[in-house]
């Protein structure tokens, strides 16, 4: 299984630190990284990983063999590294954070320099540099130093934010809002943000950067009991989960039940609609009452290969306003930035609940239709991917076939959607219904083929 510990994807390199990521392949892609974007100013950050350090150091050293010119910014949000990369116009930008996935991995995620994953053509072109190893090699009069930036990637961020709600409107209701940071980049810009400014009396967890992560690092309904807890025993009009880069959002309402991934993205999707016209852009896995909401508006919705660059390129070319991965908490709002962004979420949340007046619960209850979904996920061996989706649509030929992400079954009252995974050796599987009895029954059906 060597090959599937390191995997290259749509978002740039991961694998488990080691054996398989190690410094000096990190240094490798700097290399290239630096050679393909030239010469100039590469912003890099990072999470808070026990290797998160040792890999910064060999990436700096990387991008510093080429002649790249390295601002660090140290522990930042993914989204606030990507927003200071396009608005500095720097040559490009790296964040050594493996996101959502357990704490023994870590990754270079790549931003070109709008603060955008690299899109197909240029992502090839960076892997032909690395294979070939044909890195620029920078002379001592060409090689740079490292200049600081840790407070300006920040303020950028929030002031970007805050632009598109009432933010003295919230600071007027002083929400009482409890966090879970998982001790990720996010601990220091979320505590800020929320109280200093959204003015919310602010109850949190796991918002030191200097301790390991508490729980497991993706912000599930499965990982977030001490979010939970924290609700009801403070009595918080809101709870709010991170990932480690806090690109994704997870979202407990006031009587301690964390909602849907989707139906988080659904709420914002709807707050967005209300007030900018334009269409939207998710995920092929995502939930159907995104289709149901744009509905309502009279949008239409287009639809992706998982993966945030996928679903950014298609919000470009579709001029979306509103767009993101339901199914892992991940709201893309191209106001502020073309990227995944928690930060987002919450402004809109809270201004949603302050404008209606409403409460979590009854938002979700009042504005979302109903859908059962679950998920689930199966390793497979080399060969055997094929094969098992073959075997799949000759079980069900009666539903309508969509092969650009693995292969999603559209039925009139249900879907399936199975794929390969973009960054673990595993199958994933997704179903959705209007019904708990035949999401049950389409789950079982295909997990048993599986």
């Amino acid at each position: 299984m060597r090959e599937h510990r390191l995997k290259i994807g749509v978002s740039g390199i991961r694998g488990v630190v080691g054996e398989f990521l190690t410094p000096a392949l990190a240094a490798s892609f700097a290399r290239a990284f630096g050679t393909f974007v030239g010469t100039g100013r590469v912003v890099l950050g990072r999470d808070t990983r026990m290797s998160g350090e040792m890999l910064q150091h060999a990436v700096s050293c990387g991008l510093l063999a080429t002649g790249c010119d390295v601002v660090d910014v140290g522990i930042q949000p993914t989204p606030t590294i990507q927003i200071y990369v396009g608005a500095t116009r720097a040559r490009g930008g790296i964040s050594v954070t493996a996101s959502h996935n357990p704490a023994e991995y870590n990754a270079l995620k790549l931003f070109n320099h709008e603060g955008l994953f690299f899109n197909h053509y240029e992502r090839r072109e960076l892997l032909d540099i690395y294979y070939e190893s044909e890195f620029r090699t920078a002379t001592n009069a060409e090689i740079r130093r490292i200049a600081r930036d840790h407070e300006t990637p920040m303020r950028m961020h929030t002031e970007r934010v805050l632009r598109h709600v009432d933010a003295a409107r919230i600071k007027a209701r002083k929400f009482r809002v409890a966090l879970d940071g998982v001790n990720g980049a996010g601990s220091e810009l979320s505590c800020r943000f929320l109280q200093q400014d959204l003015g919310c009396t602010l109850h949190a967890i796991s918002v030191d950067p200097t301790k390991p992560f508490p729980r497991e690092a993706e912000p599930r309904p499965d990982t977030l009991g001490d979010l939970r807890e924290l609700v009801l025993r403070e009595r918080a009009n809101i709870g709010f989960g991170q990932d480690p880069d806090g690109d994704r959002l997870a979202v407990c309402d006031e009587t301690g039940r964390v909602l849907d991934n989707d139906d988080v993205l659904a709420l914002v999707v709807d707050a967005v609609l209300t007030s900018m016209p334009g269409d939207v852009v998710v995920n092929l896995t995502t939930s159907s009452v995104i289709d149901d909401i744009a509905l309502r508006h009279g949008r239409r919705v287009y639809r992706t290969p998982v993966g945030e660059a996928n679903v950014v390129e298609m919000m470009q070319a579709a001029k979306a306003v509103i767009g993101g991965e339901g199914s892992n908490g991940g709201i893309i709002f191209p106001s502020v930035q073309y990227c995944r962004d928690s930060y987002t979420g919450m402004a809109f949340l809270l201004d949603l609940m302050e404008r209606t007046g409403k409460t979590v619960s009854q938002l979700a209850e009042e504005r979302l239709p109903k859908y059962t979904r679950l998920s689930g996920k199966v390793a497979f061996e080399h060969g055997r991917l094929g094969p098992a989706m073959q075997a799949l649509e000759e079980s069900f030929p009666d539903a309508q076939m969509d092969r650009t992400d693995g292969l999603k079954l559209l039925f009139e009252d249900a879907w399936i959607h199975v794929r390969a995974s973009n960054t673990e050796p595993i199958m994933r599987l997704a179903v959705e219904a209007k019904s708990a009895e035949r999401a049950a029954a389409l789950r079982d059906q295909v997990s048993g083929m599986l």
